[in-house]
């Protein structure tokens, strides 16, 4: 019930987390809000560091450093989705691919999730079809931005994965190895396109509530994961999107087509479906 409990947390801290990101790439540049947001995240793990228990071992961070690289790359990949597309379809889709990819490795290490955990995923294959429908001159920019947003879960799928790899007593510093190297690869990414860090004017404070925010759920992540099984916790914390679309739909009144609509619900269904039987 523990894990229950933090991953369902982690995954409403995760979705307020990607709102406030997704608004900042629409004020400023994105390896700038990446940066700001990872830095702010670094200063938040170092002040929780002699709080939280657990001893520092190298192969945390070993495997927090490749951890970091999934998770930067689809993180700069995601807020790309969020900025050129719909937030409510770009986070269900990014949502239901990072959900399947930890399923699917446990199942190549050796766990069995019951049938409806695999019908879950398909489910959430049609859903990525149904949310990817536009019509009109916008059905180009739909599709690249689903297309972006799928291969975001794969990163956010592979920082869940490698995260959970690291010794489960070692506490938070996994997360300041992962911090590290997203930090170190945005930084490379920025000297090689040429790109400034500096955000745009009137933008840091929703950069460092979306860093601090990410952060904090990815606290509570490593928390779950330490009293529960990969398969479940990485599931219900897939279940981010709703909060985000909570607040898209409120704050910036987003409408979508019937099509996308059933999608979006197919999606959200889709990750609900593998949380429940995992």
């Amino acid at each position: 019930m523990t894990a229950v409990i933090l991953a369902t947390a982690c995954a409403v801290v995760y979705g307020t987390a990607d709102f406030f990101g997704g608004l900042a790439t629409k004020r400023s540049r994105v390896l700038s809000v990446v940066a700001l947001s990872q830095s702010a995240g670094l200063v938040l793990i170092l002040a929780l560091l002699p709080i939280l228990p657990g001893h520092f071992d190298q192969r945390a961070l070993l495997w927090g450093l490749a951890s970091g690289v999934a998770g930067a790359a689809g993180l700069v990949l995601f807020y790309r989705a969020l900025a050129r597309g719909v937030m409510s379809v770009v986070a269900p889709t990014t949502a239901v691919t990072s959900a399947a990819l930890p399923v699917l490795f446990g199942l190549a290490t050796g766990e069995r999730p019951r049938p409806a955990a695999l019908a879950g995923i398909a489910f959430a294959l049609v859903a990525v079809l149904l949310v990817s429908q536009d019509r009109g001159g916008e059905r180009k920019s739909s599709l690249s931005s689903v297309l972006i947003a799928l291969a975001a879960g794969a990163g956010f799928g592979g920082f869940f994965i490698l995260l959970a790899l690291a010794p489960h007593d070692t506490g938070m510093w996994p997360l300041v190895g992962a911090r590290m190297s997203s930090l170190a690869m945005v930084a490379l990414l920025a000297v090689v396109t040429r790109r400034t860090l500096k955000p745009s004017g009137g933008s840091l404070r929703i950069i460092l509530a979306a860093g601090v925010l990410d952060m904090a759920a990815n606290v509570l992540y490593l928390l779950a994961k330490q009293h529960g099984m990969l398969s479940l916790v990485a599931v219900l914390v897939s279940l981010y999107p709703a909060s985000t679309l909570l607040l898209a739909r409120q704050v910036l009144g987003e409408r979508l087509r019937a099509i996308q609509v059933a999608g979006v619900a197919c999606a959200l269904g889709a990750v609900a479906l593998i949380a429940s039987v995992a």
